[in-house]
């Protein structure tokens, strides 16, 4: 029988197979982005924020294996099924044919690309923070693909398409989601 994780737990998982500290920011920034649209859609935020915080859990050290490891992993620590196919869909058409089903798994797939540019637009204000950002802001760099070069907007508008919630919306929760953990993903800025 499976275990249902904690925070702390996928954190502690997240940080042994993750050094790099801008992908510890990433992680936390799709948490963020999952705990507030779980609570929008009255879901288990714990639950939502844990799959978002270890979606990437095998990026660090096994890029070419993406998704496949991470099965593998939270499978030898008796996650829940459900998790790891959340975790899965995220990569849907990239590594994985795992299509985004639940609400939780078309979330996770529409936020997980779109923190990357909020982050990236963020940091190149003049405030370096996120939380005076409006989403124009984000749709400025919008469509300069050599801004943040390895975020696929195609992703975000399938994934805001999945959702059938426009992209500026979709933006403004990611903001606001943001915002509340702003210290933790160094974008407080010098507000």
């Amino acid at each position: 029988m499976s275990k249902i994780p904690t925070r702390q737990e996928a954190y502690n998982l997240l940080t042994t197979y993750t050094e790099n500290p801008s992908l510890l920011i990433h992680a936390k920034a799709v948490e963020a982005c999952m705990r507030y649209y779980a609570r929008k859609h009255g879901e288990n935020e714990e639950k939502w924020g844990v799959i978002g915080l270890v979606h990437d859990l095998d990026w660090d050290k096994f890029p070419e294996q993406h998704c496949k490891k991470t099965r593998e992993i939270l499978e030898s620590e008796n996650w829940p099924d459900e998790y790891i196919r959340a975790v899965e869909s995220h990569a849907y058409l990239t590594c994985t044919k795992v299509v985004p089903k639940t609400t939780l798994e078309k979330t996770l797939y529409a936020v997980d690309e779109l923190t990357g540019l909020i982050r990236t637009t963020a940091l190149i204000r003049p405030s370096k923070s996120v939380l005076d950002m409006k989403v124009k802001s984000v749709k400025r760099n919008w469509k300069n693909k050599r801004f943040a070069a390895g975020v696929d907007r195609t992703v975000i508008e399938r994934g805001a398409e999945m959702l059938n919630i426009e992209i500026p919306d979709l933006i403004h929760d990611c903001i606001e989601a943001m915002k509340e953990v702003a210290e933790e993903l160094e974008l407080k800025g010098n507000l």
